[in-house]
């Protein structure tokens, strides 16, 4: 088992990365569409709000990780036909710069009155950006890039498939275990 990735596979870390934040993606995605027909009185309305606030800047210093990782232990060669391996790279640059924005979004909504986002008691995100109707319009992004992340993401993992099922090329099997 290698721990680093290799030219013809990733590495355990960059497979753990990748899972995590995917799980996380999707559990915070679920759980704000849970959230939003929430009434103010439901007895789950403040204890959702504050798990999707803490875990969305624990999935943002995962992804800071991940693409410090990233950059000192560079990605393997990728596979399939040229046009595919722009297309992949293209892919994950916008899936990068999507969740980064969605959740810089979500900074803007938390902190729009100032007040400070507690992450589970252990530390405190400070308001620096407030502004006019902030959690407003932070809020219609944050819905449009949540789609967005989630419709790439779909899109990513289709992708995937399809190298497993149609091509068989091992692409899919390079991020369920290291080689």
């Amino acid at each position: 088992m290698y721990w680093r990735n290799r030219t013809n596979g990733y590495g355990l870390v960059a497979i753990l990365f990748h899972w995590l934040v995917a799980a996380a993606v999707v559990f915070l995605f679920g759980l704000g569409l849970w959230m939003v027909d929430l009434s103010y009185y439901d007895p789950n309305y403040r204890s959702s709000f504050a798990l999707h606030r803490g875990l969305g800047v624990l999935l943002f210093a995962l992804l800071a990780l991940r693409l410090v990782w990233r950059l000192v232990n560079p990605a393997p060669r990728p596979q399939g036909r040229p046009w595919e391996r722009r297309l992949a790279t293209l892919a994950h640059v916008a899936l990068y710069l999507l969740l980064f924005a969605t959740m810089l979004t979500g900074y803007l909504i938390s902190t729009a009155d100032g007040r400070s986002i507690d992450v589970f008691g252990w530390f405190q995100v400070p308001a620096t950006l407030t502004g006019r109707n902030q959690e407003d319009w932070a809020g219609d992004l944050h819905e449009i890039l949540a789609w967005s992340v989630i419709l790439l993401a779909s899109l990513h993992a289709l992708a995937a498939l399809k190298h497993a099922i149609v091509h068989r090329d091992g692409t899919l099997r390079r991020m369920l275990w290291p080689r």
